[in-house]
């Protein structure tokens, strides 16, 4: 059977996402064609081109909008237009002969992406002067890229964004009519999905269309793309998945969806999918974690005879048809671990299915995507490695854990050293003590350049609450492990948990401070917590003290059930402190304010922290 799996916009355009990659590689070797492409990349090439930037100024030109952004993009536009095909050039290539030319800053256009760097907001100038030539190139061309990105947002299509689509439709989207009524509105880049969606179908010709969704931000892609197949091609089944669906999906009654596609399978689609073809291709047979619409009803099937195979007995992800040469970096934000995620070409692979910890009670931690924890061993992943890099002509990775597990870590790093292999990683973890200061030096040895983990609420009441595993202490140990080997270390943080306090917040941010002064940190992103369905706070609201408002059920039934609203029995203004937080951390990321008292950073009183200045 001929199958054509898609990556939908947007998710990220200097690396592929790793779904349709382990997908490919397991219905290969059962014999099937499969072929795959990112269309989030494509469509991303299609825009920022001269030809795309042309209709983009027709457009404007014909919009009654006015804005001050869109008269500097039209007084400036043939600039843009002149421009775009080389700055895209040397960002997938990074190489170009007007490094020069780009670094004295003559011939690009430059808008309000630019004020920071002239104003040397924060000092981002001074970091800007650190850079190699290359970089500073890099960086000038990112901002010229954001100023468009800006400008197609203002004046195009309000949904657009470099590594989302309509996001704000999807999240919390318990009825389906916000985005059935989104879909029948068409701008210029629903139109150009759906044209690339045909070419796509055309070149391929394939059976069967898999669409894989791993956030909020790519289903309305997912369904333009759905849509048009089943315009241009009625006899091609379309099949969705992803982690948007395993997580957001799993209660669904709307039948309305299934006028787009034709089925969804959840959790790992290795099996779902084996058999949903062969039921495809003869009409019958068992089906494993599949829905689709019976007399217009939502059915869900899941044979018990069915399970996954194991994880460990997997290929490694083919990226075959996804060239790594036409992704393209960029490098909009100067810190050295942020710029990770959109710098560079990165092989994105999973050491361990699930999470060894799997008890964060903030976490879906009931779902089979982290509560089956299933470890690679180390010389099997460095088997695939091996193999991935022969593939892709890339020794970078990426490893997209929930967290990658501390003890297959350390052996894999002495596998690497081993075989003498040259490789860059990084990857998420969880701040365990395994990680000494021997384990991290050993780590940094075999190609670590970078660890990401969730330290989550410095304050040791919450962690327990939380039922993290570790304490500020143990925190701060290993963020020193890790940056005396030379790894970076980027933190997740979170405020806003139930019955935290506003004490507790700004003890947090002290905390956070002094370890961005000791340089144990050198990112972290503040999140504020969500209560979803399928975490212990969610299935177990009264021991966290809060209560899930009921929610009004959609005319057509539910369609995603994942964020719920809540409230609490007394009340924190999370909103300002928000503001205050992600302040603070964008100067600490710089280097700025780490001795200013922390309650300047916030418009209203808050109270004096109550760590020691020296904890």
């Amino acid at each position: 059977m001929k199958v054509l799996l898609a990556l939908s916009p947007l998710t990220q355009f200097n690396t592929p996402y790793p779904s349709t990659a382990y997908l490919t590689s397991y219905l290969e070797k059962l014999g099937h064609e499969v072929n795959q492409i990112d269309l989030g990349l494509e469509l991303i090439l299609k825009i920022f081109s001269k030809n795309g930037l042309k209709e983009i100024t027709k457009i404007i030109r014909k919009s009654k909008v006015k804005d001050q952004l869109l008269d500097f993009y039209l007084d400036a536009h043939q600039e843009y237009e002149n421009n775009i095909d080389a700055v895209i050039s040397f960002l997938q290539k990074d190489e170009s002969p007007l490094i020069q030319t780009i670094i004295e800053r003559q011939t690009i256009p430059e808008g309000p992406r630019f004020i920071p760097l002239d104003d040397n907001q924060g000092g981002v100038l001074d970091l800007y002067n650190d850079l190699s030539d290359k970089d500073k190139a890099k960086h000038i061309c990112s901002l010229f890229m954001d100023d468009l990105a800006d400008i197609i947002r203002q004046g195009v299509d309000e949904d657009f964004g470099f590594s989302r689509y309509a996001e704000k439709i999807a999240l919390s989207l318990t009825s389906y009519s916000p985005i059935y009524r989104r879909l029948k509105k068409k701008t210029i880049i629903d139109e150009w999905i759906a044209e690339l969606t045909k070419a796509s179908l055309q070149k391929f010709q394939p059976d069967v269309m898999g669409i894989s969704v791993p956030f909020p931000g790519n289903l309305l892609g997912a369904l333009r793309i759905a849509e048009t197949t089943k315009q241009v091609s009625p006899n091609v089944k379309v099949l969705l998945g992803g982690g948007y669906v395993n997580t957001e999906l799993r209660s669904l009654e709307d039948p309305r969806i299934f006028d787009l596609i034709d089925y969804i399978t959840f959790d790992d689609g290795e099996k779902p999918l084996e058999h949903l073809l062969k039921f495809i291709e003869t009409g019958d047979g068992p089906l494993l974690r599949t829905m689709y619409r019976k007399d217009n009803k939502v059915t869900f099937v899941s044979s018990p005879e069915l399970f996954d195979i194991k994880f460990k007995n997997l290929d490694a992800p083919s990226f075959k048809g996804l060239e790594m040469n036409r992704y393209v970096s960029m490098m909009d934000n100067m810190n050295p671990t942020q710029r990770l995620w959109t710098d560079g070409r990165w092989n994105k692979m999973i050491l361990a299915h699930g999470c060894y910890w799997k008890k964060c009670t903030f976490c879906d931690v009931s779902l089979d995507y982290i509560g089956r924890y299933e470890p690679d061993t180390a010389m099997g992943v460095v088997d695939k490695m091996e193999k991935i890099i022969q593939e892709t002509g890339v020794n970078g990775f990426h490893f997209v854990d929930e967290a990658a597990p501390p003890t297959l870590l350390k052996a894999m790093s002495e596998e690497i050293l081993k075989r003498n292999l040259k490789v860059t990683w990084w990857g998420n973890i969880r701040f365990d003590p395994y990680f000494s200061a021997e384990v991290t030096e050993l780590m940094k040895k075999a190609g670590c350049i970078a660890v990401t983990g969730g330290i989550e609420v410095a304050s040791e009441r919450v962690l327990k609450l939380i039922d993290k595993g570790i304490s500020i202490e143990k925190v701060a140990k290993v963020t020193k492990n890790f940056k005396d080997a030379g790894i970076f270390v980027h933190a997740y943080l979170m405020y806003g948990f139930p019955t935290q306090t506003m004490q507790e917040t700004i003890d947090s941010l002290e905390v956070v401070r002094q370890l961005f002064k000791k340089h144990y940190l050198s990112s972290a992103y503040w999140h504020r917590f969500a209560l979803t369905a399928h975490s212990p706070v969610g299935m177990n609201p009264d021991k966290f003290k809060v209560k899930i408002v009921p929610q009004k059920k959609p005319e057509h039934g539910l369609f995603a059930n994942n964020e719920l609203p809540f409230t609490e029995e007394k009340f924190v203004d999370h909103d300002m402190l928000g503001v205050g937080l992600r302040r603070a951390l964008y100067n600490y990321m710089l280097g700025q304010g780490l001795d200013m008292d922390l309650r300047d950073w916030f418009d209203e009183r808050v109270p004096r922290p109550k760590v020691e200045i020296n904890f």
